[in-house]
């Protein structure tokens, strides 16, 4: 089973850019959808945005033009790049792996990161 550990948070101010990391270890076959989720706090959890093993991309509205994701299939690593921050952009960033599937015997998890928190102030 894969663990992941996220990386990069920490504190900043409106418009500039932090890099956040997520390095996935231990047994990383199988590895599909990877993605990022933030949880400010009093809220729920939303998805903030999704790569693909193939490098397909989706990204929550919000962050839209924003923010981009990458993934390093060789490094088993996802990243996401957070330009021109804003205050409501401070959160808890989750990274979650989709693992399994690959064949029809797999069972298919989602595993979760601690997260990294990230914060922005005006």
């Amino acid at each position: 089973q894969v663990q992941l550990a996220e990386s990069g948070g920490g504190l900043v101010q409106a418009g500039e850019s932090l890099r956040l990391s997520c390095a996935a270890s231990g047994d990383t076959t199988c590895l599909s959808v990877m993605g990022w989720y933030r949880q400010a706090p009093g809220q729920e959890r939303e998805l903030v945005a999704t790569i693909t093993r193939g490098g397909r991309t989706t990204y929550a509205g919000t962050v839209e033009g924003r923010f981009s994701i990458s993934r390093d299939n060789a490094k088993n690593m996802v990243h996401l790049q957070m330009n021109s921050l804003k205050p409501d952009d401070t959160a808890i960033y989750l990274c979650k792996v989709v693992q399994g599937g690959c064949t029809v015997e797999q069972r298919v998890l989602e595993v979760w990161g601690q997260g990294t928190l990230v914060t922005v102030s005006s």
